[in-house]
This record gives C-alpha cells, sequence and structure tokens, in this order.
C-alpha cells in the first residue's frame, strides 16, 4: 500500500480506531506508514510503551457498555463501530440476559474502577458474559492490563478496516493489484501471530464458586495429556494412555499453581485438566469434574486458559485468555 494513501489518515482517524487523544496524536506524529504492518507496529509501540495508564482509561471510556446502546454526546464515528462489533451478540439476546449483563458490568465496574473491555467482533452474548465472570476474579492489577491488550486487538481491527476504506482512495495504478489479494493480506496481519515471549505456562486455569461469588480456594488440579497414535474419541480412549503433567491446588484468588513448564511452544495434542470438586464441595453432584481440548499444530504458540465456573450441580467452563 502506497505512502500516498497513509497520508490521507488524519487524528481524528486514528481516535476512531483508538479513543485515546494520546495515542491518536502520536500516531499522527509517526505516520505516513508504508503498510499496514508498520502501522500496527507503531501502534503497539505507543499503546503499551509511551502513553499512560490515564490514556489507557480514556480509550477504555470512549467504548459503550458492553450490551449497552452509546450516549448520544459519544464519539459518533467510534461508537457506531462499537455498535457493529457488538452486533453478532446481541442480535437475539433476550431482555433477561441483557439484564444478567448489566448486572455484572456494575459489579465489574465497581471492582476495576472502569468499563469491561472485550473485543467483541463475532462473539456470542454467553462468551462475553462468561468471559466477564471469568475476569472479574483478578487481581486489579492484573485486569487492567487484559483490558489494554483487549483494547490493541479493537484498535488493530479497526485499523485494517481503516486503512482498507482509505485505499478506495489511491490511484487506478494502485488499485489494479487485486482486492482479494489485499484482503488476504490485511487479515494475515491480524491473524498470523509472532512466536511470543511467554510470561505464563501455556495452559492455566482458575476456579470460581458462584454458588458463593468467590474465587474457590484449595482444589487440587490435575493436568494430563493423552499419549498415543490416534486422538482419544468419545466413549474410546484409543491406542494410549494419558500421562501426568503436572499437579496443583487453587491460591486465595482460585487460581491454580504452576501446571507445567514455562516452554514458548506448546506441543500439540489432546489435553485433559481435572478438579477434584469432590473433595471441595462434599455433598455436591460432582465428584471431579474433567475438561478435554485439543490444541493444533497452528494453536501452539497460543495461551490456553480453562477456567472452571462452579456450584454443587453445576458447572460451566470456556477458552479463555
Amino acid at each position: 500500500m502506497a505512502t500516498t494513501t497513509m497520508e490521507m489518515i488524519r487524528e481524528e482517524d486514528w481516535k476512531v480506531c483508538c479513543g485515546s487523544s494520546d495515542f491518536a496524536k502520536l500516531m499522527a506524529k509517526a505516520s505516513p506508514f508504508n503498510s499496514l504492518e508498520a502501522a500496527i507496529e507503531s501502534a503497539r509501540d505507543i499503546w503499551f510503551n509511551q502513553v499512560n495508564v490515564a490514556a489507557w482509561l480514556e480509550a477504555f471510556a470512549a467504548h459503550p457498555q458492553i450490551g449497552k446502546s452509546p450516549s448520544p454526546s459519544s464519539n459518533s464515528d467510534f461508537a457506531r463501530r462499537s455498535v457493529t462489533e457488538q452486533s453478532t451478540a446481541f442480535a437475539t439476546t433476550s431482555a433477561s440476559a441483557l439484564e444478567e449483563l448489566a448486572e455484572w458490568n456494575v459489579l465489574y465496574r465497581q471492582k476495576f474502577g472502569f468499563i469491561f473491555i472485550i473485543c467483541a467482533s463475532g462473539r456470542t452474548h454467553a462468551e462475553m458474559l462468561a468471559e466477564l465472570k471469568g475476569r472479574y476474579a483478578n487481581r486489579p492489577i492484573v485486569e487492567l492490563e487484559i483490558a489494554a491488550k483487549e483494547q490493541m486487538k479493537i484498535t488493530e481491527l479497526r485499523m485494517a478496516k481503516l486503512f482498507s476504506e482509505k485505499a478506495k482512495g489511491v490511484s487506478q495504478a494502485e488499485s489494479t493489484k487485486p482486492q482479494e489479494d489485499r484482503l488476504r493480506i490485511i487479515g494475515g496481519h491480524l491473524n498470523v501471530a509472532e512466536a511470543p515471549k511467554r510470561s505464563r505456562p501455556p495452559i492455566t486455569t482458575h476456579v470460581l464458586d458462584v454458588s458463593r461469588g468467590a474465587p474457590a480456594v484449595g482444589v487440587e488440579v490435575h493436568l494430563e495429556v493423552w499419549n498415543g497414535t490416534t486422538s482419544p474419541s468419545f466413549g474410546h480412549g484409543g491406542p494410549g494412555d494419558w500421562s501426568m503433567v503436572g499437579t496443583s491446588a487453587t491460591d486465595k484468588d482460585g487460581r491454580s499453581g504452576q501446571l507445567m513448564d514455562l516452554v514458548e511452544a506448546l506441543k500439540p495434542g489432546t489435553y485433559r485438566i481435572s478438579f477434584n470438586t469432590g473433595k471441595y464441595c462434599p455433598g455436591g453432584f460432582f465428584p471431579y469434574v474433567s475438561i478435554a481440548f485439543e490444541v493444533s499444530e497452528s494453536q501452539k504458540w497460543e495461551h490456553f486458559h480453562v477456567p472452571l465456573l462452579l456450584s454443587p450441580f453445576s458447572f460451566t467452563t470456556y477458552r479463555g485468555s
């Protein structure tokens, strides 16, 4: 993408991508960029290394609350994009489900001091509510960093959209490049991640006792991996067996200790994480809970957080961040 296209991006355009004034000013100052990749690299550096926490909070505050329409005084272009990103989640959501989400939003804001931030594009209401409940157990300093990372995901998606829109104004010579090739490159910038430098093991968990609305302390946790020529299937273990990777117990925040070594690339395969719920909740319905999940070759650089939301007679899990 030519520099002439990038010169068309103004400070107010950057603020539609991210609601922080300081971020928008620094992106405008760093412009022009000769590609989306270069712009995203600069945006990440500005967001995580140059602007302060006040800029993060300003960006968070620019979003409408998840599940709630933006106020008339809000940045109209910014709000329009927020509504579009949330449209899938709330297209068929019931009034009672929205009420539950609103209640959790209030609890979240009371605890952390800012609204719940999540990259909502393509996600369902149930997924976002489960993520909100899971993240509510975090310490404030941890949650602030997670929210900042979610904001960066939103910013990158909006930057890709912005660059695509601006590309329509380039000269005919530039526009001869096939559109599908340009979109493939843009999609590649968003979806192909570099190998991260991990700060924690690639598989983690926490347990929340939803009957008490508090972390579940002292739950024994086992992590196993399947050793076999084929993956285990429903009702059939196949030729192979489960081998122990690590064990731990949840702390006062409901988080388990380290279940495996801190490795950069997670070995692809089928993993099983088990919780000794019978010991934690005597008389409950579940003597233990086991959750099996697969890690593909393309996912070996990713993080797998597999929480358990537990009550005496029900449980829920999801893949968190």
